[in-house]
């Protein structure tokens, strides 16, 4: 349902450079922790880079996941 929303965005240019299961590599330390994979990312009409997960439960390691992928990549995870 998400993604037909989104592809109605691009059509119109709301949001542009839609893409699906986007892999964010963790690493600390130079060691591999963990592939985050966000369910989408795109950019606004303003240029900014959104990364969205489709969420119906909040397992505990997602939620250590989206705190250690924000951290390192400095980025906000949506959630939808």
């Amino acid at each position: 349902h998400r993604y037909r929303q989104l592809l109605l965005a691009v059509q119109p240019g709301a949001i542009s450079d839609l893409k699906l299961q986007v892999p964010f590599v963790c690493n600390v330390n130079g060691q591999k922790i963990c592939t985050y994979y966000a369910d989408f990312t795109y950019r606004t009409a303003a240029g900014e880079l959104v990364v969205e997960d489709v969420k119906g439960m909040r397992t505990p390691v997602y939620r250590l996941k989206k705190k250690l992928v924000e951290a390192i990549h400095g980025i906000q995870i949506r959630e939808v």
